[in-house]
Formats: structure tokens, sequence, C-alpha cells
């Protein structure tokens, strides 16, 4: 039987131990996750995970930026769904704050995230964020859908004003009443940018 190639070997037991993580950080959360079970129910070791990810911080790390893939994908397909391009662009913030719902997204990502790793702001996704909703605003801008608005500026706000909310969402006591209210809110605030308003005439 031929040897299998180390980069298939090492890309299956990263993805081993990125499956049992997300499973152990979905469910029991970050500071109960134990290490030693996570690995073992892989049937890999300690070592294998210092090896491909450095700590238990760099493995949350890895788990959320697989998190982030996902996410960014299926906003992608929404955004593609939409009738027109200022559709999209409103459908895939909605569809941002409406993610906070989700139990898995919420615990990791919203959650032991920023406690673990710092402000998301100074996450590497967030940077590629910024530069995706700049590149749409100055479409939009330049079709002469939006206000002359600076593009990266209003990134920056919106994608705070998202952000903001998402972690409203998490923490809050009825997470889908606070949901409804940020959407419509936001909405509210995005529509304010369109340089002709659906019933200004």
């Amino acid at each position: 039987m031929a040897r299998r190639p180390r980069t298939e070997m090492i890309a299956e037991t990263r993805a081993k131990l990125l499956g049992a993580a997300r499973h152990a950080f979905g469910t029991v959360g970050y500071a109960d996750a134990s290490m030693d079970e996570l690995t073992a129910a892989v049937g890999l070791t300690r070592g294998a995970l210092y090896h491909h990810f450095g700590d238990k911080k760099g493995l949350l790390r890895a788990v959320i930026s697989e998190i982030d893939d996902e996410m960014n994908e299926r906003l992608r397909i929404v955004s593609a769904s939409a009738a027109d391009e200022w559709a999209g662009f409103r459908d895939e913030c909605t569809a941002y704050i409406e993610m906070a719902l989700e139990p898995e997204i919420q615990r990791i990502v919203l959650r032991d995230g920023p406690a673990v790793l710092g402000d998301p702001w100074n996450w590497p996704t967030q940077s590629a964020c910024i530069r995706s909703m700049t590149a749409s605003l100055e479409t939009l801008v330049a079709d002469r859908i939006l206000l002359a608005i600076d593009p990266e500026a209003a990134a920056r706000l919106i994608s705070g004003a998202t952000q903001h909310a998402a972690q409203w969402i998490a923490h809050a006591e009825n997470p889908q009443a606070a949901s409804h209210r940020a959407i419509a809110a936001l909405n509210a605030m995005l529509d304010g940018l369109l340089l002709h308003p659906a019933g200004s005439g």
C-alpha cells in the first residue's frame, strides 16, 4: 500500500483537531474544554495540538477563522441572491446580525473569542471585512445609488454597528427581540445613505 503524502496527513490531523475543538468550544465553552479530552477523542496527543496550533488559544483562533470563512461564504450567497446591489448590501448586513442568534457563533465567536483573543477589531479577519465592504460601497457610490460618502469611513462605521449589534444580541436576555430591534434600526440608518430614498419622488 502506497504511503500517503505528508501534506495529506498534516491536513487530516489539523482537520481532526479543529473539528474536535469546534465541538468542545461550542458545547462546553473555551474555559471548560479539556485539551487532553479533546485530543484523546480523535486519537491524537497534546503534542500534535501544540505542533499545529501552538496552544489552546491558537486553536481557538483557528476555529474562529474557520467559522468566519463559512460565515463569509454564506453572506456572499445572500448578497448574490438579491435583486440588486443595494438590496444585496442590506441583506448581507441583516444576515450577519441574524447569525448572532446561532448558538455556535454566539459562544465561540461573540463571547469566548473577544474574552480570550481581545478586541475583534484587531483580528486579521477584520481587515478583509473592511476591504470587502469598502469595495461594495465604492460601487454603490459610483453608481449613484448612495450619497457621495467616503466608502472606507462608511464601511468602518457600518462594520462597527453590526459588530456591536451582534455582541448585544449574544449577551441579551432575549436575543430574538434584540435581533429584531437591531435590524430595524440598522436598516433605517442604511436607507439614510441613499441618494434618492424611497418615497422621496
